[in-house]
């Protein structure tokens, strides 16, 4: 059931919205440690309330450049599923837009691009005042491997 309530994000031109119930809370830009040998996408982890967080940036995750960050850019602290049990970790998003009830009718199914591109983490395509937001599902962004490997950072 993709109807509910989103937060909605910009990463680059394009808005983006994650399911209101797997996000935990919204800060700003915080100190990053970063980790030697990782992904570029992945900036590091940091200390949330005593545990340690792993934090990644979706521009770099979707293949887009890197930028500086702002007084807009914010962390959206997500819980996605781990291999035995729920993790949570940071993604480094532009600017937070807003959050949107969205109706069944308001969201489309992901158009089919072909076998070499991977949809996966699109949950659709949703249009709201005139405008396209792309609902992740952000269980997907990552795959199982990227998962497994941010466990370990965590242990």
């Amino acid at each position: 059931m993709r109807a509910g309530k989103y937060l909605t994000f910009m990463v680059g031109k394009e808005e983006f919205g994650v399911a209101v119930l797997k996000v935990r809370e919204i800060m700003g830009m915080q100190d990053v440690t970063s980790l030697p040998l990782t992904p570029p996408y992945l900036k590091g982890v940091l200390n949330l309330r005593g545990k340690v967080t792993p934090v990644i940036d979706l521009r770099l995750k979707f293949g887009l450049p890197g930028i500086d960050t702002t007084e807009r850019t914010c962390i959206v602290v997500v819980q996605v599923h781990g291999e035995s049990a729920p993790i949570v970790i940071g993604i480094v998003v532009d600017e937070v837009s807003e959050v949107v009830t969205m109706a069944s009718g308001d969201i489309e199914d992901t158009p089919d691009f072909g076998a070499d591109v991977a949809t996966d983490y699109i949950l659709g395509i949703a249009r709201i005042k005139g405008k396209v937001k792309i609902l992740l599902d952000i269980d997907q962004v990552l795959s199982r491997n990227e998962i497994h490997s941010l466990e370990a950072v965590i242990q």
